[in-house]
C-alpha cells in the first residue's frame, strides 16, 4: 500500500502592488493553522515518509509549522516545479518517487492539488470527496491510500480517499 498526503499552503498576506508572487509569507492564522494540522497529524500517527515542497516562501513557511511537533524531525526536499506546477507535473513527481518510499507528501499549490486529488481518488467518504471538489481551503490536507506498492502505477481513480481535514473541520470536532 502506498498513502498520498496532499497539502495546500496556509494562509498568506495579500500580494502588494510590485512583489512577487513566490515572496508571500504566512499571516498569522496562516502560522496557527499549519500548527494545527500539524498536530492533528502527529496525534493520528499521520506523518509521511518523504515531503516535496514547493519553493514559494508560503510554503517553505507552512513547512515550519506543519511540523513543529513531529518526532522524529521530518527533512524536506524543495522542488523547484512544484511552484506553478500543473497536475501533470505533481502527478509525475509522484510517480517518480522511490517504490522503498511508503508515503509521501506534497506541500504546494491550488488549484493543482485539489485536481490532483479529485482525479485519484476512485473511492472513500462521499461527502468528504464532495467537499474536496468544491474546494480545496488553505491548510487543507488530503490522504489518499493506494492498493499497490509502487509509485509508477499511480493513475486516475486508482485511490481511495482516507480523510479531508481542513482547520475548520478540526475546530468543529474539538467544540
Amino acid at each position: 500500500m502506498r498513502r498520498l498526503f496532499l497539502f495546500r499552503h496556509a494562509k498568506t498576506e495579500a500580494a502588494e502592488p510590485g512583489q512577487q508572487d513566490r515572496t508571500r509569507a504566512l499571516v498569522e492564522r496562516g502560522r496557527k493553522d499549519a500548527g494545527a494540522i500539524g498536530a492533528y497529524m502527529a496525534t493520528h500517527a499521520l506523518i509521511p515518509d518523504k515531503v516535496l515542497l514547493s519553493p514559494a516562501t508560503r510554503v517553505q513557511q507552512t513547512w515550519q509549522y506543519l511540523a513543529t511537533n513531529w518526532r522524529p524531525a521530518l527533512g524536506a526536499t524543495t522542488v523547484e516545479r512544484i511552484y506553478n506546477a500543473s497536475s501533470k507535473d505533481v502527478l509525475d513527481a509522484v510517480a517518480n518517487t522511490d517504490a522503498a518510499v511508503p508515503s509521501l507528501m506534497i506541500v504546494g499549490h491550488n488549484p493543482t492539488l485539489q485536481d490532483v486529488g479529485v482525479t485519484l481518488i476512485a473511492s472513500g467518504d462521499i461527502d468528504a470527496r464532495e467537499a474536496l471538489r468544491e474546494r480545496l481551503p488553505t491548510a487543507g490536507l488530503v490522504v489518499i491510500d493506494f492498493p499497490f506498492d509502487d509509485w509508477g502505477q499511480i493513475h486516475p481513480q486508482s485511490g481511495r480517499l482516507d480523510r479531508f481535514v481542513t482547520p475548520k473541520s478540526i475546530e468543529v470536532a474539538t467544540k
